[in-house]
């Protein structure tokens, strides 16, 4: 299934039958990613005391009808708007109105800073060059398969400098992408320096830029130029459960 997309002057063809999924899913308990210092997503059966019944087929009922409780900046891919960090109410669900862009994929070694692991301005310049894209995808290195199921907290991850937020502000990247908990440090006395600085909270808001987080790009997924689905749940709240998917642009 092929498609053909016009992108300015040029035409782009994707195979949809090809998706390169790079999103973590939710599931319920201590196998799931975590962090920000809270307990585990928990996915049950409803249970009806009064009328004896438990949503669960094994347990009896004709379906499974599940109750889930989780957060989703804590436990897993996630795609968030300026309301994450302003006093107005900004709902991604609102705010996020296309869901495909072109976008590259680059992958970054962090730089030792003091005690910290760091992305710098330097290095995304370096990956980027002068290409122009609507999104970047961030891929830290060493890429392990225990990003699927990390606990972060207490462990200070390695988070971008405001610096290169500013960077990609201004090279007019709307939609930034990176397989950490946060593109900010840990612990910062609330600064959230490339949060602010990526959505330019000192000045006109981007309100149409997002930042998704906790993703994961699998090594078969080589750095480069893909078409970007960004595909969220629809939550009038400032981040929702997302699943962003690549498509490999054919030449």
């Amino acid at each position: 299934m092929l498609a053909t997309i016009q992108y300015n002057s040029r035409k782009l063809q994707i195979d949809l039958t090809k998706p390169l999924d790079i999103s973590i899913a939710i599931q319920s308990g201590e196998a799931n990613v975590n962090a920000w210092y809270i307990g585990n997503p928990e996915i049950e059966p409803v249970v009806i005391e009064e009328e004896d019944w438990v949503g669960s087929v094994v347990k009896g009922s004709a379906v499974n009808f599940n109750t889930i409780v989780f957060n989703p900046h804590a436990h897993g891919t996630h795609t968030e708007c300026v309301g994450h960090i302003t006093e107005t109410v900004h709902s991604i669900n609102k705010n996020l109105k296309q869901f495909f862009f072109l976008a590259e994929v680059i992958s970054v070694a962090p730089e030792k800073l003091g005690d910290d692991f760091v992305i710098s301005k330097k290095q995304i310049q370096f990956a980027l060059g002068n290409k122009k894209r609507d999104a970047v995808i961030i891929r830290t290195m060493p890429n392990l398969k225990d990003k699927l199921t990390k606990r972060y907290s207490k462990t200070n991850p390695t988070y971008l400098l405001e610096e290169a937020a500013v960077y990609l502000r201004e090279k007019g990247i709307k939609h930034l992408l990176i397989d950490l908990p946060s593109v900010d440090k840990e612990r910062d006395e609330g600064k959230l320096l490339a949060h602010n600085a990526f959505w330019n909270t000192k000045g006109k808001l981007r309100l149409d830029a997002t930042i998704t987080e906790f993703i994961y790009v699998p090594n078969k997924v080589k750095d480069g130029e893909y078409m970007l689905n960004l595909q969220i749940a629809s939550f009038e709240n400032d981040a929702t459960p997302s699943k962003p998917v690549l498509y490999k642009i054919i030449e």
